[in-house]
């Protein structure tokens, strides 16, 4: 598929990245020379520089000839009126904007058709309700939903005293009092999928497939005792601690946000005078103990610097904090993190890409697209979601008889609204959804495509 990234910053560089070893023909649009220019010896793209809302721009990125543009600078403005310009020039043209502003939001969704807009991402939305979900089970590391809320996808890490150090997976029934997948590992920087007779070790990150009604019973299993959140500190406070505060003090949650701004404290205050700011540098160790980090039940690091952040995160859980948020823009920086044991990470570029990937797939492969998308094991594996249709191959067939192709798996299937976590003689029939699990490394567009035929 031929698809325009408009602008060469972290959203445009992370889809960049993504869509390149989706194998798709990218056209690149930015108008700096050199970030152009690393772009193209890293990726095999076609740079165009210039101002992505001309028209002259446009043409010398073939977009008469584009099926997708996501436009993607930092400028809302900028981006709705390249989409706008672009579906003049082709009007069968999907677009996608990143739209930031609170005030474009409604605005946008009420005019989509006039603007052109296929889809619009918030990345600062979009990580605060990721931290907002996590928080609701302090337990988990991650949490991805399936089946409209009915199956989730949760990360943990195995400590050496835990129960499951050890456990053969055919045992893990025994144990945990509940009936759940352990879908994948992460185990020395790898990502498997484990057999039944194959033994889980400390330090392993485990991903659970499981309906969303026994996640309190597979914490109380494990002994992973959850305080209720209470109480928030947010260090940062931009357009992502403006979204996650509305969210949590709807909740009844307490929140106290430090930003080093005044006018932004200004208009915080103004906005959500149920938080309590402080105008203060939370960088500093003395302000957060002042502002009593001790008996915070989380601290959410959301300034721009993933260096600062992550140095309040390693003094936050050195001091005790039940639960530690880190935002970081690189994603290298994840695998370090959990391994100096920080390991609520949040990247919204990835959180938005991963929804923009989705819908390419949908583009390449209109029936039997997946409904839902999301990456696993710091983007190393995916789970995805399909629909059992007409053409799917070997439906009401025991999956004993079915060949899968390897390092994929089926850990979930939902049938007229009960969730099945299955085993060999589980099967799918026409109107079900399937989770997968992919950890091949080469995308699935459509069901058939995990089957050995």
């Amino acid at each position: 598929m031929k698809i325009i990234i408009a602008g060469d910053g972290k959203v445009g560089h992370t889809l960049t990245r993504l869509l390149s070893q989706e194998g798709h023909e990218l056209v690149v649009i930015d108008s700096n020379s050199e970030v152009l220019e690393n772009t193209a010896q890293m990726y095999d793209v076609l740079p165009v520089e210039g101002n992505c809302v001309t028209m002259k721009t446009l043409s010398e990125a073939q977009v008469e000839e584009a099926e997708l543009l996501i436009a993607a600078t930092s400028s809302d403005e900028i981006n709705l009126l390249c989409c706008f310009t672009a579906r003049k020039i082709n009007p069968t043209l999907h677009t996608i904007a990143r739209v930031r502003s609170l005030e474009y939001l409604h605005q946008c969704y009420e005019m989509r058709e006039d603007f052109g807009l296929s889809m619009t991402i918030n990345p600062e939305g979009n990580a605060a309700k990721e931290i907002f979900r996590l928080l609701q089970f302090p337990g988990f590391l991650k949490r991805e939903t399936f089946a409209k809320g009915r199956v989730e996808i949760v990360e943990l890490r195995i400590p050496g005293d835990s129960a499951l150090c050890g456990l053969p997976l055919n045992k893990l029934s025994d144990v945990l009092k509940c009936k759940v997948l352990i879908c994948a590992v992460v185990r020395d920087g790898d990502v498997v999928i484990l057999g039944g007779n194959d033994t889980l070790r400390e330090n392993d990150h485990i991903y659970v497939t499981a309906p969303t009604n026994v996640l309190s019973t597979l914490l109380a299993s494990l002994n992973i005792i959850t305080k209720k959140t209470k109480h928030v500190t947010i260090i940062g406070g931009g357009r992502t601690s403006y979204f996650l505060s509305k969210s949590l003090v709807s909740a009844g949650i307490r929140v106290k946000i430090i930003e080093r701004d005044e006018e932004r404290c200004r208009f915080l205050s103004r906005q959500i005078p149920e938080a309590a700011i402080i105008n203060a540098d939370g960088s500093y160790q003395e302000v957060l103990d002042s502002e009593g980090l001790s008996k915070t039940d989380a601290l959410i690091a959301l300034t721009g610097l993933d260096e600062v952040n992550i140095i309040m995160s390693i003094y936050a859980a050195s001091r005790g904090v039940p639960q530690v948020f880190t935002k970081v823009n690189r994603m290298e920086s994840t695998g370090f993190l959990e391994n100096i044991g920080i390991n609520h990470i949040v990247n919204p570029e990835e959180l938005c890409s991963a929804s923009i990937v989705q819908y390419v797939r949908a583009l390449q492969n209109q029936t039997g697209a997946a409904v839902a998308l999301h990456h696993i094991a710091g983007g190393r594996a995916e789970a995805l979601e399909f629909r059992v249709n007409e053409g799917t191959f070997f439906t009401n067939t025991s999956l004993k008889d079915v060949n899968i192709r390897k390092n994929i798996l089926i850990s979930c299937i939902t049938h007229k609204g009960n969730t099945i976590i299955p085993d060999g003689n589980s099967k799918f029939v026409l109107g079900d959804t399937v989770i997968v699990v992919n950890a091949t490394g080469t995308p699935i567009l459509q069901l058939n495509d995990i089957f050995v035929i």
